[in-house]
């Protein structure tokens, strides 16, 4: 890849372009920027009345508004929006996607370990902020009815916990039949966020100097330490940047750099500075500033409007859940989970009913123990942030390694984001002790699991190849002696070397072998999809035996009898009702060989139990599966 990216990020590789502009950009505008769009009902709030708090003057309202600028400068436009979405493998986006790119491209150098242990590092976090994001943000919006009475503050919590039960219970749905709304109903609010902002800029013009760098500098000059502090607050500005790049296998790299440029930056500058300009005329407005922008009649429906908003932005969020578990099944840094195709046109859409059910217990348990969004406040943005220092590494062996650009011109580039990432990220680590633990945990704990399945396959692949008999050998040796019955046998196996242990273990107990024999191998590329006329790659290996590998993409779902009705190279058509298809089921056996500390061979001893079934995993028809046992030692 050159250094001006790559040209399937302009309109994506599944055919963005004819979609339409204006669709792509209103579908975005849902999807992509739900979450960066709601952070105003909370971001400045906090920045004032937070865990550190600021004196509510002008030195100060000036100078967060200044950083909150040129933070959505820096880090959204420049860096997200002209470099990292240059970053597409072949149009999809987001950290594993990255990873696979560079790995790709890198040929095996030594230095892809430490990558591939950030992208599993950054996809912890993300998981981490996929439950933090639905609890605060709905908080945030429902707390908007105490602007209207005070009384009903008590509702506020019940309300919360309903809507988000309601939430997770319709995932298994899908978002296509209602996701038509999701884009006009961001789009008018954005348009109410400008409108509320820009008639509070008119009663106090003078908050437009905010934009300024000068007033974030006199604000750090003022008192250097305050100012690091409020850095913690100041990054919920931006949490949800990630999905821009994360969701742009769905709408394409034009549509959001466009929708970000042209409607989510400018709607959300004017908001910020309309709620700057309130609080210079009324500080006391910091209780709400979001809310009190707009007249008291209006309040209720603003409170409707935010919690649609929020409930989209938690949608976007929970479906990005669902697609980045989904691409760690398929690169081998899961364990098989039962995966639902929720919509018959739109390939990006599914449920995995595992993940959503955890998801929604930890959303409720993060909102129910935490109570407020002031209180979820000081739990946001590790994740965030931890991401985009993360995102930043990643980038820099990218343009350094990959696109080549010009070490001075790079260095100089990657320097200033380390520099600027590294700052928020050690600003929210102050805010570990009051609650800043929890996302943490939830990463470290999914980092845990993500590595130890990921070599545990490692490991059990080895043990299996170690002991494989060459199929030379068998099929000169046992095939030829055997009994042959009718029919075609399909041995599904992991390594596509050697006999798999099920054809073994079938001989050895049946006596028998079926007259045509694939060795079949489900091989996940490093790329988001595989053509079908790259699908199936055939070997015969003499005496009616194939060896057969079907490619697919980290974005697609595997489903074995459909492309084996397709194949024509190794004899008849295949026919599922003369077909059988043999499954090796292993058991682990922890051992003290070299691998594995024993607790983490337990744990994925255990992962390996409750993983999905191949036989499910790969759509094979449940009256033609046999499954033979075997102990494996790792």
């Amino acid at each position: 890849m050159s250094s001006s990216g790559s040209a399937t990020g302009e309109a994506g590789s599944h055919g963005h372009s004819q979609d339409g502009l204006p669709k792509l950009i209103l579908g975005a505008l849902g999807v992509v920027f739900g979450d960066i769009g709601t952070s105003p009902l909370y971001a400045l709030k906090e920045s004032f009345i937070g865990h550190h708090p600021l004196t509510v003057d002008q030195l100060h309202v000036m100078g967060v508004i200044s950083l909150i600028f040129w933070s959505m400068m820096l880090v959204v436009t420049f860096k997200y929006v002209f470099i990292i979405l240059r970053a597409d493998n072949r149009g999809e986006g987001g950290s594993l996607a990255l990873y696979a790119l560079i790995s790709r491209q890198s040929h095996g150098k030594g230095w892809m370990r430490p990558v591939s242990l950030m992208a599993i590092l950054a996809t912890a976090l993300f998981f981490g902020d996929c439950i933090i994001t639905p609890a605060i943000s709905v908080l945030s919006a429902v707390e908007g009815l105490t602007t209207v009475e005070a009384g009903l503050q008590p509702l506020v919590l019940p309300i919360s916990v309903g809507i988000i039960i309601a939430l997770f219970m319709i995932q298994s749905v899908g978002t296509s039949r209602v996701g038509a709304l999701f884009g006009p109903i961001t789009l008018f609010y954005f348009i109410v966020l400008a409108v509320l902002g820009a008639m509070s800029i008119l009663e106090r013009p003078e908050i437009l100097w905010a934009l300024s760098p000068y007033h974030a500098f006199t604000f750090f000059v003022d008192d250097p330490k305050l100012g690091f502090l409020a850095l913690g607050s100041v990054v919920l500005a931006v949490t949800g940047t990630e999905a821009l790049y994360a969701d742009m296998g769905h709408f394409g790299r034009r549509p959001i750099a466009f929708s970000w440029l042209w409607i989510v930056l400018p709607a959300l500058m004017l908001n910020y500075l309309g709620q700057g300009a309130l609080l210079l005329g009324s500080p006391q407005s910091i209780t709400n500033p979001f809310y009190l922008l707009a007249p008291e009649n209006l309040r209720l429906p603003m409170v409707v409007l935010a919690t649609m908003a929020t409930v989209i932005a938690s949608q976007a969020v929970i479906s990005g859940a669902f697609s980045v578990a989904r691409q760690a099944v398929q690169l081998g840094y899961m364990p098989r989970l039962r995966i639902e195709h929720t919509s018959a046109s739109t390939q990006g859409q599914v449920y995995i009913p595992f993940m959503n059910w955890i998801l929604l217990a930890m959303v409720l348990m993060l909102v129910i123990g935490f109570e407020s969004s002031s209180n979820l406040a000081a739990a946001y943005g590790i994740a965030v942030t931890g991401t985009m220092f993360i995102t930043t590494c990643m980038m820099a062996v990218l343009i350094l390694s990959i696109w080549k650009w010009n070490r001075i011109l790079a260095g100089v580039i990657v320097g200033a984001f380390l520099i600027i990432d590294g700052a928020y990220f050690a600003s929210n680590l102050l805010k570990i002790p009051d609650g800043g633990w929890f996302p943490l945990l939830v990463a470290i704990i999914t980092f845990v699991l993500l590595t130890t399945w990921a070599r545990g396959r490692q490991l059990m692949n080895d043990r299996l190849t170690e002991s494989a008999m060459p199929m030379e050998v068998f099929i000169k040796s046992a095939a030829r002696t055997a009994t042959r019955v009718p029919g075609t046998a399909v041995f599904m196996t992991s390594t596509p070397q050697g006999v798999p242990h099920a054809l073994l273990h079938n001989l050895k107990h049946n006596k028998v072998l079926h007259d045509r024999i694939l060795i079949l191998t489900v091989v996940i590329d490093e790329v988001p999809f595989v053509d079908l006329e790259d699908r199936v790659e055939v070997l015969d290996l003499g005496e009616n035996f194939y060896r057969m590998i079907l490619r697919y993409g980290f974005m697609q779902q595997p489903d074995v009898p459909a492309v084996l009705k397709l194949v024509e190279n190794c004899g008849p058509q295949i026919k599922m009702m003369d077909t059988s298809f043999f499954l090796a089921r292993q058991t682990l056996l922890p051992s003290e060989r070299p691998g594995m500390a024993i607790w983490r061979e337990k744990l994925f001893a255990w992962m390996l139990r409750n993983a999905e079934s191949a036989m499910e995993f790969f759509k094979l028809p449940t009256n033609r599966v046999v499954e033979l046992g075997s102990q494996v030692e790792i």
